[in-house]
């Protein structure tokens, strides 16, 4: 036997011992809970036989008989109640054979070079990350699949793919990526580690139904009861299942060593980059739409055009643009552009919240549609608001002109750039009362534009003949609050003004200087001056904020052409 054929063997023996060890609390559970059963049987058949009799032992007798059958009833309520819970499952987006063909065929080749078990399924997911998920808990299986399978190919473990892969990487690539992650369906198919991982995430998953708010109090006691002693069981083998599983990880990667090895080392490098472009277009340009009601339908699509820019930008990534030219993995699917409107609507869902479905005020937003629509309303929106704040304060037009915290004679001849100007450089703590009023709008703006997500589930990308809508990805999470992954904390006050001085900047130097909005790729809304980015109004707007200093501002804006004393069109 070779050297990693003797490695992958000691992690696989390790994985099945720590799984063995797993059982065994199991089984001392049960144990520890017919204990009471058996001493009960032993007393009543001394007393039937006539070994013990008189008072005494005919009262400890039927007294550790009460205790047994309640111990009894105790323990099959628990198990029962483990045996229902139903485990979190991840939210992906479900991708079928019929959908998929050619994504199904490399993945059934990868597991054929690799002799493991083939997944059962693949989902996509809106995150730069791919694993093995096991979905055979009874109480997690779907209702309805839509697919015929055999026993054996429906008990193997779910691939989730993470989406930007497909778009990014080329098909060798993701082929490389996915060689350790398929291998893990080897030692996910041996019956004791399947079991043990069963059994800890019926316990998981019965914590967690212990705390799901709004129970009445005749189902919160049971809860409680039954979370608690799942509590003790986990806590008892925690150590033993987090060995396990990196043993099946150790050991799935020894088997992957050979497939695409050198290969595999550059693809690491484009997982990488890919997180990192990933990132920056959820917080930089998918956040700002999402908190307007729009969701862009294209994420994964933009995420090339992201990469592409920071490829251009960034001297270390020069290269990477030539890869464009290959096959992208995004081919394997029949439909790409479903699927990426799909896993685009459940990023949004995940990461800021939002119902299932299109409606008024959550509608999706092409990249074409995005700087007139997303990033100029943003704008407007955003210094309507900020006069609107300043009308409540008394603010006048100007403050040049009348005296201070005189109203003005028109509400729409005073939304100018110099108001905002003159009263922040005004000595005083106008910042700070100006930033606590922005953040008392902007809560009543959000909780004006809540709504509660819809049942409905998103697209369905999957193929399905049948005609049946998929079901909602995170029905699972039961009334847990969304977002569930929030990109950022919430705003400071200092930022929330910054921002929105920012935006009245921007309103100015389209209307009185013929700037354009723009989409930055990395950075997001961008103001474009003659078809070039400008991207230094930040400095000046910080110096005016903290520290009352307007020069700066009105340097800039004299550069660019801009004239504060005119009124802008606000939202």
């Amino acid at each position: 036997m070779s050297a990693t054929g003797s490695v992958e063997e000691l992690g696989a023996r390790s994985a099945r011992a720590r799984a063995l060890a797993l059982l065994r609390v199991r089984s001392r559970a049960v144990a520890l809970a017919v204990l009471p059963a058996a001493a009960a049987v032993v007393l009543q058949v001394a007393g039937a036989q006539g070994h013990i009799g008189g008072a005494a032992w005919d009262a400890v007798r039927w007294t550790v008989t009460g205790c047994a059958v309640v111990v009894l009833l105790l323990t099959a309520a628990v198990a029962v109640a483990v045996a229902r819970a139903r485990p979190a499952v991840s939210p992906t987006v479900p991708l079928t054979e019929e959908a998929a063909p050619d994504l199904y065929r490399l993945v059934r080749e990868l597991a054929d070079r690799l002799d493991v078990p083939a997944p059962s399924a693949i989902a996509l997911t809106p995150d730069c990350d791919s694993w093995l998920e096991d979905r055979t808990h009874p109480a997690a299986r779907p209702k309805a699949t839509g697919l015929r399978r055999k026993r054996r190919e429906a008990d193997a473990p779910v691939l989730v793919i993470g989406s930007p892969f497909l778009w990014w990487m080329r098909v060798p690539e993701l082929r490389a990526v996915l060689a350790p992650v398929v291998a893990g369906t080897g030692p996910s198919a041996h019956p004791d580690i399947a079991a043990a991982r069963r059994f800890v995430r019926g316990l998981d998953a019965a914590v967690a139904d212990a705390t799901v708010p709004g129970q009445g109090v005749v189902r919160r006691i049971p809860a409680l009861f039954v979370g608690r002693i799942a509590g003790l069981l986990l806590r008892g083998c925690r150590s033993h299942a987090a060995e396990m599983e990196r043993c099946v990880a150790a050991a799935a990667s020894v088997r992957a060593q050979d497939v695409d090895y050198g290969l595999r080392i550059v693809a690491q490098e484009q997982v990488g980059l890919a997180y990192a472009g990933w990132d920056r277009l959820l917080t930089r340009v998918a956040l700002p739409a999402w908190r307007m009601g729009r969701w862009p339908s294209r994420l994964d699509a933009g995420v090339v055009s992201a990469l592409a820019e920071l490829s251009r930008r960034d001297r270390l990534a020069e290269g990477f643009t030539s890869r464009l030219g290959e096959r992208p993995a995004c081919d394997l699917i029949e439909e790409p552009g479903a699927a990426d409107e799909a896993a685009s609507l459940l990023a949004a869902r995940l990461f800021h919240g939002g119902p299932a479905e299109n409606g008024p005020g959550w509608s999706p937003v092409d990249w074409q549609q995005y700087p007139h629509e997303v990033v100029d309303r943003k704008w407007r929106t955003e210094a309507a608001r900020l006069h609107r704040v300043l009308d409540a304060l008394g603010v006048a037009a100007s403050v040049s002109v009348g005296a201070p915290g005189a109203p003005a004679a028109d509400g729409s001849a005073g939304h100018t750039l110099a108001r905002v100007i003159d009263h922040l450089a005004l000595p005083g703590q106008n910042a700070e009362e100006l930033a606590v009023g922005l953040g008392a709008a902007v809560a009543r703006d959000e909780a004006a534009d809540a709504r509660p997500g819809s049942q409905g589930g998103p697209s369905d990308p999957s193929g399905a003949k049948d005609g049946s809508a998929a079901a909602d990805p995170l029905e699972l999470w039961g009334p847990v609050p969304l977002p569930l992954f929030p990109l950022q904390p919430p705003r400071t006050g200092t930022e929330l003004l910054a921002d929105h001085v920012v935006a009245m900047v921007c309103c100015a130097a389209v209307d009185t200087a013929g700037a354009a909005p723009g989409l930055d790729w990395l950075d997001g809304p961008a103001l474009l001056v003659d078809g070039s980015r400008r991207s230094d109004v930040g400095g000046p707007v910080l110096s005016l904020v903290e520290d009352g200093d307007a020069e700066p501002l009105r340097s800039w804006l004299s550069a660019v052409g801009v004239r504060a004393d005119r009124p802008v069109r606000l939202a």
